[in-house]
């Protein structure tokens, strides 16, 4: 696998903001490494990339997927101190997003910069900045525009509904961990990108008809409730989740036997278990507590696959998230061999 395309891409795809709902721009940026290598995808009216690859065998439909659409902001309301009030597109930590520098894009296509904080944001004021709730009924965005009412800042062009995207922090260290907001699931999205340009360099086929789907909108609960009918199974690839007593790690690919939504398909994840083994990769088999994948949407909508989940781990998640090559390239080779062998 390589890891040094991954690399190249990973400031392309993290850099590329793509809350829930807003994601062209990082499809286009996916399309354009797509075509690059010599694939076909299309973008479907969801505004989920839909690639189909021709197998060496015809007998049974397969399929992957990583989302791309990420946490986010919107503006709620403008208040007459021009900041704005907001509220979650997904689910984010909040208390981590005090401080953070952010963009607001209007729906003409001007972008201002700010800073989401607390309402009580300087401890020589207010006697609870340090002791404030971070929730979004306390937080604002401070506009980086000279404004002096909230008709100043209506005239910037700025609305309700406009997106309020969160700066990602995008590192990758000399010891090779990826820390950034957004690895969920942007680091499935680039390692995937690795494994459909390792078919490429190696003159691979899928050993059956495979479906790759890079997704929107799994961040608010249905994001492959479209794909295709034919799929019968289905392994997608979303963060692994790391800390209390579950066995993943950053270095691990995580296979999910349980999350929130119930099981996955038993010899499916039996499979991936044992190519695991067989290919002796890093991995660990966990339940994730509070949690949903792709696989959920697509079954809640109908498709009768079988389903299963895996990711390389990444810690703090919906946070200052981190993981590192190891587990990118891990969960790699098992994608790798998952729909090759």
């Amino acid at each position: 696998m390589d890891l040094n395309y991954v690399k190249e891409i990973i400031n392309k795809v993290f850099l590329t903001d793509s809350p829930t709902g807003y994601s062209f721009n990082v499809d286009n940026v996916i399309v354009e490494e797509l075509e690059k290598l010599g694939y076909n995808p299309r973008i479907t009216n969801k505004g989920n990339i839909e690639l189909f690859i021709e197998g060496r065998d015809h007998s049974k439909c397969v399929a992957t997927s990583a989302h791309v659409d990420t946490l986010g902001l919107m503006v709620r309301s403008i208040n007459s101190d021009c900041t704005l009030n907001v509220t979650n597109v997904g689910g984010p930590l909040v208390p981590t997003l005090d401080g953070e520098y952010c963009k607001i894009v209007t729906r003409d296509n001007k972008t201002y910069t700010g800073t989401i904080l607390c309402k009580a944001s300087s401890v020589h004021v207010y006697s609870d900045a340090k002791s404030k709730e971070r929730n979004l009924d306390n937080m604002i965005v401070r506009i980086d525009e000279v404004v002096h009412n909230a008709k100043d800042v209506e005239e910037l062009g700025i609305q309700n509904g406009d997106y309020v995207c969160y700066d990602p922090k995008t590192v990758v260290t000399p010891s090779g961990f990826l820390k950034s907001r957004f690895i969920d699931d942007k680091g499935s999205v680039v390692g995937i990108l690795g494994v459909l340009k390792h078919f490429k360099d190696t003159k691979t086929l899928p050993h059956y008809d495979t479906y790759v789907y890079f997704v929107n909108q799994e961040e608010v609960g249905h994001g492959a409730a479209t794909v295709n009918q034919r799929i019968e199974e289905f392994v997608t690839v979303d963060m692994g989740c790391v800390g209390l007593d579950l066995s993943g790690n950053e270095f691990a690919v995580s296979i999910c036997a349980k999350d929130s939504g119930g099981p996955y398909s038993y010899d499916l994840t039996t499979r991936l278990i044992n190519i695991a083994k067989n290919n002796n990769l890093n991995y660990t088999v966990d339940i994730f507590p509070f949690y949903g994948s792709d696989i959920g949407a697509a079954w809640r909508s109908g498709v009768d696959c079988k389903g299963a989940l895996i990711g390389q781990g990444v810690a703090a998640s919906h946070g200052m998230e981190r993981t590192h090559l190891d587990g990118i390239k891990n969960t790699m080779e098992l994608l790798f061999h998952y729909l090759a062998d």
